[in-house]
Protein backbone atom coordinates (compact mmCIF):
# COMPACT_ATOMS: atom_id res chain seq x y z
CA UNK A 1 0.00 0.00 0.00
CA UNK A 2 1.45 3.84 -0.64
CA UNK A 3 0.69 4.47 2.65
CA UNK A 4 2.99 2.44 4.34
CA UNK A 5 5.54 2.67 1.55
CA UNK A 6 5.44 6.39 2.47
CA UNK A 7 5.82 5.72 5.95
CA UNK A 8 8.27 3.05 5.90
CA UNK A 9 10.26 5.73 3.69
CA UNK A 10 9.57 8.73 6.04
CA UNK A 11 10.88 6.76 8.82
CA UNK A 12 14.16 6.26 6.71
CA UNK A 13 14.38 9.92 6.40
CA UNK A 14 13.74 10.72 9.83
CA UNK A 15 16.73 8.07 10.83
CA UNK A 16 19.27 9.16 8.42
CA UNK A 17 19.05 13.01 9.63
CA UNK A 18 18.86 12.51 13.02
CA UNK A 19 22.80 10.90 12.25
CA UNK A 20 24.66 14.52 11.67
CA UNK A 21 28.48 12.69 11.15
CA UNK A 22 26.73 10.57 8.24
CA UNK A 23 24.41 13.77 6.69
CA UNK A 24 27.68 15.76 6.78
CA UNK A 25 29.46 12.85 4.75
CA UNK A 26 26.94 12.48 2.63
CA UNK A 27 27.70 15.89 1.55
CA UNK A 28 31.25 16.07 1.86
CA UNK A 29 32.58 13.31 -0.25
CA UNK A 30 31.55 13.84 -3.28
CA UNK A 31 32.77 17.44 -3.09
CA UNK A 32 36.12 16.28 -2.01
CA UNK A 33 36.25 13.39 -4.75
CA UNK A 34 35.38 14.98 -7.68
CA UNK A 35 37.99 17.99 -6.33
CA UNK A 36 40.82 15.59 -6.54
CA UNK A 37 39.06 14.19 -9.76
CA UNK A 38 39.02 17.70 -11.35
CA UNK A 39 42.82 18.00 -10.15
CA UNK A 40 44.06 14.82 -11.59
CA UNK A 41 42.71 15.83 -15.14
CA UNK A 42 43.79 19.39 -16.04
CA UNK A 43 43.32 18.51 -19.55
CA UNK A 44 39.83 19.27 -20.31
CA UNK A 45 39.11 17.34 -23.25
CA UNK A 46 40.42 14.26 -21.35
CA UNK A 47 37.88 15.45 -18.05
CA UNK A 48 35.19 15.75 -20.85
CA UNK A 49 35.32 12.37 -22.31
CA UNK A 50 36.10 10.51 -18.80
CA UNK A 51 33.08 12.20 -16.98
CA UNK A 52 30.08 10.29 -18.17
CA UNK A 53 31.73 7.21 -17.11
CA UNK A 54 32.90 8.63 -14.05
CA UNK A 55 29.44 10.50 -13.27
CA UNK A 56 27.52 6.85 -13.64
CA UNK A 57 30.11 5.52 -11.54
CA UNK A 58 29.81 7.30 -8.66
CA UNK A 59 26.29 6.90 -8.97
CA UNK A 60 26.02 3.14 -8.54
CA UNK A 61 29.38 3.37 -5.70
CA UNK A 62 27.53 6.04 -3.34
CA UNK A 63 24.05 4.80 -4.00
CA UNK A 64 25.45 1.01 -3.30
CA UNK A 65 27.38 1.82 -0.49
CA UNK A 66 24.96 4.45 1.48
CA UNK A 67 22.08 1.66 0.85
CA UNK A 68 23.94 -1.17 1.68
CA UNK A 69 25.27 -0.12 5.18
CA UNK A 70 22.60 1.51 6.18
CA UNK A 71 20.22 -1.11 5.41
CA UNK A 72 22.53 -3.27 7.12
CA UNK A 73 22.23 -1.28 10.35
CA UNK A 74 18.56 -1.24 10.30
CA UNK A 75 18.79 -5.05 10.64
CA UNK A 76 21.37 -5.24 13.14
CA UNK A 77 19.26 -2.80 15.16
CA UNK A 78 16.04 -4.59 15.06
CA UNK A 79 14.51 -2.05 13.59
CA UNK A 80 13.61 -4.28 10.15
CA UNK A 81 12.61 -7.26 12.62
CA UNK A 82 9.70 -5.04 14.18
CA UNK A 83 8.54 -3.89 10.24
CA UNK A 84 8.62 -7.38 9.79
CA UNK A 85 6.54 -8.31 12.26
CA UNK A 86 3.75 -5.58 11.41
CA UNK A 87 1.05 -5.91 8.83
CA UNK A 88 3.88 -4.30 5.86
CA UNK A 89 4.62 -6.94 3.07
CA UNK A 90 8.02 -7.62 2.17
CA UNK A 91 7.75 -5.50 -0.90
CA UNK A 92 6.11 -2.19 0.98
CA UNK A 93 9.16 -2.58 3.15
CA UNK A 94 11.49 -2.64 -0.15
CA UNK A 95 10.01 0.26 -1.82
CA UNK A 96 9.73 2.29 1.51
CA UNK A 97 13.51 1.61 1.75
CA UNK A 98 14.20 2.76 -1.76
CA UNK A 99 12.33 5.67 -1.09
CA UNK A 100 13.86 6.53 1.58
CA UNK A 101 18.00 5.96 0.83
CA UNK A 102 17.42 7.34 -2.51
CA UNK A 103 16.13 10.45 -1.19
CA UNK A 104 20.12 10.91 -0.06
CA UNK A 105 21.67 8.71 -3.04
CA UNK A 106 19.71 11.68 -5.06
CA UNK A 107 21.43 14.81 -3.05
CA UNK A 108 25.14 13.00 -3.91
CA UNK A 109 24.50 12.60 -7.80
CA UNK A 110 22.74 15.98 -7.86
CA UNK A 111 26.20 17.65 -5.54
CA UNK A 112 28.48 15.68 -8.51
CA UNK A 113 26.65 16.23 -10.94
CA UNK A 114 26.08 20.02 -10.58
CA UNK A 115 30.15 20.60 -9.18
CA UNK A 116 31.10 18.49 -12.54
CA UNK A 117 29.25 20.94 -14.85
CA UNK A 118 29.52 23.83 -12.91
CA UNK A 119 32.70 23.84 -10.84
CA UNK A 120 34.90 21.61 -13.27
CA UNK A 121 33.51 23.43 -16.21
CA UNK A 122 32.76 19.93 -17.94
CA UNK A 123 31.54 20.47 -21.76
CA UNK A 124 28.25 18.39 -22.73
CA UNK A 125 25.87 18.29 -25.39
CA UNK A 126 22.74 16.80 -24.67
CA UNK A 127 19.97 18.18 -22.38
CA UNK A 128 21.18 19.03 -18.79
CA UNK A 129 17.41 17.56 -17.51
CA UNK A 130 18.12 14.60 -19.43
CA UNK A 131 21.12 13.87 -17.77
CA UNK A 132 19.48 14.26 -14.01
CA UNK A 133 16.93 11.61 -15.19
CA UNK A 134 19.33 8.87 -16.60
CA UNK A 135 20.98 9.62 -13.64
CA UNK A 136 17.87 8.75 -11.15
CA UNK A 137 17.13 5.28 -13.16
CA UNK A 138 20.98 4.28 -12.40
CA UNK A 139 20.50 5.56 -8.88
CA UNK A 140 17.18 3.51 -8.14
CA UNK A 141 19.08 0.57 -9.62
CA UNK A 142 22.11 1.11 -7.24
CA UNK A 143 19.70 2.01 -3.55
CA UNK A 144 17.94 -1.85 -4.83
CA UNK A 145 21.37 -3.70 -5.36
CA UNK A 146 22.13 -2.32 -1.58
CA UNK A 147 19.30 -3.70 -0.39
CA UNK A 148 19.82 -6.84 -2.16
CA UNK A 149 23.63 -7.43 -1.46
CA UNK A 150 23.14 -6.54 2.33
CA UNK A 151 20.78 -9.49 2.86
CA UNK A 152 24.06 -11.66 2.79
CA UNK A 153 25.67 -9.46 5.05
CA UNK A 154 26.17 -9.69 8.65
CA UNK A 155 28.40 -6.88 9.24
CA UNK A 156 29.48 -3.63 7.97
CA UNK A 157 33.07 -5.04 6.88
CA UNK A 158 31.16 -8.03 5.39
CA UNK A 159 29.29 -5.41 3.04
CA UNK A 160 32.18 -3.37 2.49
CA UNK A 161 34.06 -6.54 1.28
CA UNK A 162 31.22 -6.96 -1.35
CA UNK A 163 32.60 -3.79 -3.16
CA UNK A 164 35.45 -5.62 -4.75
CA UNK A 165 32.99 -8.23 -6.08
CA UNK A 166 30.28 -6.30 -7.18
CA UNK A 167 31.79 -3.06 -8.16
CA UNK A 168 35.20 -3.04 -9.03
CA UNK A 169 34.52 -6.08 -11.84
CA UNK A 170 31.82 -3.68 -13.46
CA UNK A 171 34.24 -0.52 -13.58
CA UNK A 172 36.81 -2.94 -15.21
CA UNK A 173 34.24 -4.58 -17.75
CA UNK A 174 31.89 -2.00 -18.62
CA UNK A 175 33.71 0.95 -20.73
CA UNK A 176 34.96 3.11 -17.96
CA UNK A 177 38.72 2.16 -18.62
CA UNK A 178 38.53 1.26 -22.20
CA UNK A 179 35.81 0.08 -25.11
CA UNK A 180 34.43 -2.57 -24.92
CA UNK A 181 34.80 -3.40 -28.17
CA UNK A 182 38.79 -3.82 -27.20
CA UNK A 183 37.96 -6.35 -24.68
CA UNK A 184 38.32 -10.22 -25.67
CA UNK A 185 35.16 -11.91 -26.69
CA UNK A 186 34.50 -13.75 -23.22
CA UNK A 187 34.48 -10.70 -21.41
CA UNK A 188 32.57 -8.93 -24.18
CA UNK A 189 29.55 -11.26 -22.99
CA UNK A 190 30.30 -10.74 -19.35
CA UNK A 191 29.83 -6.58 -20.13
CA UNK A 192 26.58 -7.36 -21.78
CA UNK A 193 25.18 -8.59 -18.66
CA UNK A 194 26.57 -5.83 -16.48
CA UNK A 195 24.16 -2.69 -15.52
CA UNK A 196 26.94 -0.53 -15.38
CA UNK A 197 27.97 -1.14 -19.26
CA UNK A 198 24.52 0.40 -20.44
CA UNK A 199 25.15 2.81 -17.92
CA UNK A 200 28.05 4.43 -19.31
CA UNK A 201 27.22 3.77 -22.82
CA UNK A 202 24.01 5.73 -22.50
CA UNK A 203 25.29 8.58 -20.70
CA UNK A 204 27.98 8.73 -22.79
CA UNK A 205 25.90 9.14 -25.82
CA UNK A 206 23.58 11.61 -24.58
CA UNK A 207 26.73 14.49 -22.92
CA UNK A 208 29.22 13.53 -25.95
CA UNK A 209 26.91 13.14 -28.80
CA UNK A 210 23.77 15.15 -27.70
CA UNK A 211 21.56 12.34 -28.45
CA UNK A 212 18.15 12.06 -26.08
CA UNK A 213 16.14 9.84 -23.81
CA UNK A 214 14.48 7.98 -26.87
CA UNK A 215 17.89 7.34 -28.59
CA UNK A 216 19.23 6.02 -25.66
CA UNK A 217 15.95 4.43 -24.66
CA UNK A 218 17.30 0.41 -24.79
CA UNK A 219 20.14 1.34 -22.27
CA UNK A 220 17.26 2.82 -19.93
CA UNK A 221 15.70 0.06 -20.69
CA UNK A 222 17.46 -2.26 -19.24
CA UNK A 223 18.92 -0.28 -16.40
CA UNK A 224 14.99 -0.19 -15.61
CA UNK A 225 14.95 -3.83 -15.98
CA UNK A 226 17.66 -4.05 -13.68
CA UNK A 227 15.84 -1.97 -11.32
CA UNK A 228 12.81 -3.97 -11.24
CA UNK A 229 14.49 -7.40 -10.63
CA UNK A 230 16.83 -6.03 -7.72
CA UNK A 231 13.89 -5.07 -6.15
CA UNK A 232 12.09 -8.08 -6.52
CA UNK A 233 15.34 -10.16 -5.34
CA UNK A 234 16.00 -8.04 -2.29
CA UNK A 235 12.59 -8.47 -1.45
CA UNK A 236 12.67 -12.16 -1.88
CA UNK A 237 15.61 -12.47 0.41
CA UNK A 238 14.77 -9.99 3.13
CA UNK A 239 15.35 -11.52 6.32
CA UNK A 240 15.21 -10.28 9.83
CA UNK A 241 18.59 -10.25 11.19
CA UNK A 242 21.98 -10.53 11.01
Amino acid sequence: MPSLVFTVAARVIRQMTRDHRTMALIFVVPLVVMTLIGLSFPQTTVLDYIAPALLTTLALFFGFLLTGISFLRERSQGTLERLMASPVSRLDIVVGYLCGFFVFALAQTLIIVLFTIYVLKVNYHGDLWQIFVFQIVVIIGAVNLGIFISTFARNEFQMVQFIPLIIIPQIFLSGVLWPVEQMPDYLKWLSAVLPLTYAVEGLRNIMLHGQSLIDVSVDLAVLVGFAIVTSILAAVTLRRGC
